[in-house]
């Protein structure tokens, strides 16, 4: 008997290809060119042919080996009679006589001699080798005569496996199968796979006998990325109902603000960790001072609201808690420190929410502040605002005591990392330490990007400001 060794062929340049399939076991019969294992290096995927018609008597290698020389022996096939024949019918020799072999039997001979003499394929520089197609071998073996033709040998056990569900990922099968199905793909596509967090059984597959190649993973991940871009971060969509069926309706068109803020605040939801705080200034003697002005505010036409005092008072707790007064840098492994104070102010207007930019809030007195605040809320609601006056802030304040409300919750306008709340006063008893006396007590909610600022931080920022506003004499200091 003959026995075959099969080898490494020319591995192309590659420094080292990984056994990442074994189609036979020892004691398989096989046919020639038929396929018995499957190598691949970082550039392409070989199945290697059997040279002869035979049984299986050793293998070598078992998967995931890595082999980095050419030549290596993996596989040794003990040829058949009819191999034998075929080598005896090409070299024109039988034993010792010389004499030829039968001549029913030399066509047949020799087309296996043909097939062993073919050289095994070369590794090129691509994804794909120049190889038999499965159909192409499969074709072969079925036009050979019934004693070479074997049975197709079943995907490694290693490779026909459950995988298993990528942690967070929806349970849901492959194409075609169900959840706990079966999935075939090689060892290299297997840890591909969990480095990118990718469910195997999800993955369409695109191999020879629904093998799933690494360029099946790279399509699913490519596709998933895009699906993400265009579906809000992969968050599942609210479905569409058709509200007619319950009442009249009638449709509109969100303006092109109103777009673009809710795209901004969906951003901010998405990637910042927001936690709010809630407090009450007194603003009982900022009050009085404030009607106080009346005069000097009409003689100036210009109209005092608490708005400026407030500013003023984030100005200077942003100085002194510079952590509220940073941005986080891109990759989220740094900071940047603003040493400027411009502070935006969220205005309310028919096209929707915009919030112009306050500048060098520090450095202004109430009066001036007053002004600047009255002309930039007429701009943003004439629709007058240029994109430099929207631009620039450290830090926001979103009022909306005109309106209502004891409190709510404001989303921070990234790359912000805080924003104060401010809903409407009110008069209400406060315990002054020997009875309740009437105080005039403004709702405050300071939203923070938990990233960049902490609880104590935030704390500290909010009880700051809430006693600027207490006593607004300590402004001057």
């Amino acid at each position: 008997m003959n026995i075959e060794t099969v080898r490494v062929p020319d591995l192309g340049g590659a420094e080292e290809v990984e056994v990442i399939e074994l189609t036979v076991a020892v004691g398989d019969s096989v046919a020639v060119e038929q396929t018995l294992l499957v190598l691949e290096s970082e550039k392409a995927t070989m199945e290697l042919p059997s040279p002869v018609a035979g049984v299986v008597k050793k293998i070598l290698v078992a998967e995931g080996d890595k082999i980095e020389r050419e030549g290596e022996p993996l596989m040794e096939i003990e040829g058949s009679e009819e191999s034998e024949g075929s080598e005896a019918g090409e070299s024109g020799e039988s034993g010792e006589s010389g004499e030829s072999a039968p001549a029913e039997e030399g066509e047949e001979e020799d087309a296996q001699a043909d097939a062993k003499e073919a050289p095994p394929p070369e590794e090129e520089d691509q994804s794909a080798v120049e190889t038999p197609s499965a159909e192409e071998r499969d074709q072969r073996a079925a036009e050979a005569p019934p004693a070479q033709a074997a049975r197709p040998a079943p995907p490694a056990a290693q490779d026909r496996e459950t995988a298993e569900p990528t942690p967070g990922a929806e349970s849901r099968p492959a194409a075609g199968g169900s959840p706990g199905a079966e999935v075939y793909a090689g060892p290299y596509v297997r840890r591909l796979a969990r480095e990118l967090g990718v469910d195997l059984r999800r993955v369409e597959a695109s191999g020879p006998r629904q093998r799933i190649l690494k360029e099946d993973v790279q399509a699913f991940v490519r596709q998933r990325l895009d699906d993400q871009a265009a579906g809000g971060g992969g968050i599942p969509s609210v479905p569409e109902v058709d509200y007619g069926r319950f009442g009249p309706v009638s449709e509109g068109e969100l303006t092109k603000i109103g777009r673009l803020t809710a795209a901004n605040m969906h951003r901010s939801w998405l990637n910042v960790p927001h936690v709010t705080q809630f407090d009450a200034a007194d603003i009982t003697e900022l009050e009085a001072f404030r009607r106080g002005q009346a005069q000097e505010a009409e003689a100036r036409g210009v109209k005092l609201t608490p708005v400026p005092f407030i500013l003023k008072a984030c100005a200077a707790a942003l100085r002194d808690n510079p952590v509220l007064n940073r941005a986080l840098s891109a990759n989220g492994a740094g900071f940047v420190q603003r040493e400027f104070f411009h502070l935006g102010m969220a205005v309310d207007t028919q096209r929707g929410l915009l919030v112009p930019v306050i500048r060098d809030v520090d450095r202004k007195g109430i009066w001036e502040l007053a002004a600047e605040i009255a002309e930039m809320a007429d701009k943003a609601r004439a629709g007058k605002l240029k994109v430099n006056e929207m631009q620039g802030a450290c830090f926001t304040v979103s009022s909306l005591g005109a309106i209502g409300g004891e409190g709510f919750t404001p989303i921070i306008n990234t790359p912000e990392v805080g924003i104060l709340g401010v809903s409407r006063s009110a008069v209400r008893p406060l315990w002054n330490g020997t009875e309740f006396a009437p105080r005039t007590l403004l709702p405050l909610s300071l939203s923070y990007d938990h990233r960049v600022v902490n609880g104590g931080d935030g704390g500290r920022f909010l009880t700051q400001v809430v006693a600027l506003l207490a006593d607004i004499r300590a402004l001057l200091l």
